[in-house]
């Protein structure tokens, strides 16, 4: 439903992404991540694990793949979506309520951790994602450096993954 507002939300994987087929043959993924506050005792100054939140979440498509072959078990992760709410009845009967988040954007945290991005093959999407080799970074080959900065792109410079094609006109942001 448009206009609904996204939430975002800072957790764990608690279990690899489970990658699934519909019927129809359209790729989704499940997972399941658990956002622990740390709360302060005012009294004593210490610092402890709060109530955790659960979410189960939710992709579709190829960002469905994309997701199940990059995330794993216990990677920190930035998530952000629509919250959704739904109720079942469990196994000894109870009726429970589950909150989900159907998945817009999702990263891993580099508070803790480094990555190396890498873009995948021709999506057929606008803006020719794809054009770039599958092991190249925004600009550069994953095995040379780029001179130019941590995104590769020189003032004017056009890119070849189609950033301009999609954005403009090559002009530095």
């Amino acid at each position: 439903m448009a206009g609904e507002p996204l939430i975002t939300v800072v957790g764990n994987l608690v279990a690899d992404p489970e990658p699934r087929v519909s019927q129809a043959g359209k790729s989704w993924v499940t997972f399941r991540i658990a956002s622990t506050p740390r709360v302060r005792d005012r009294q004593s100054g210490d610092w402890s694990d709060g109530e955790p939140l659960w979410l189960g979440c939710r992709a579709y498509g190829e960002y469905a793949d994309n997701i199940a072959a990059s995330l794993t078990k216990g990677m920190r992760v930035l998530v952000q979506g629509r919250l959704t709410q739904r109720s079942y009845t469990d196994n000894q009967g109870q009726q429970r309520t589950s909150l989900d988040l159907e998945v817009e954007e999702i990263g891993p945290s580099l508070r803790f951790a480094t990555v190396q991005v890498t873009r995948g093959g021709d999506r057929g999407q606008v803006g020719g994602f794809g054009q770039a080799a599958p092991q190249e970074r925004w600009g550069a080959p994953a095995a040379e450096p780029s001179p130019e900065g941590s995104f590769g792109a020189q003032a004017g410079a056009q890119d070849p993954g189609g950033f301009d094609e999609y954005y403009g006109d090559g002009q530095p942001f």
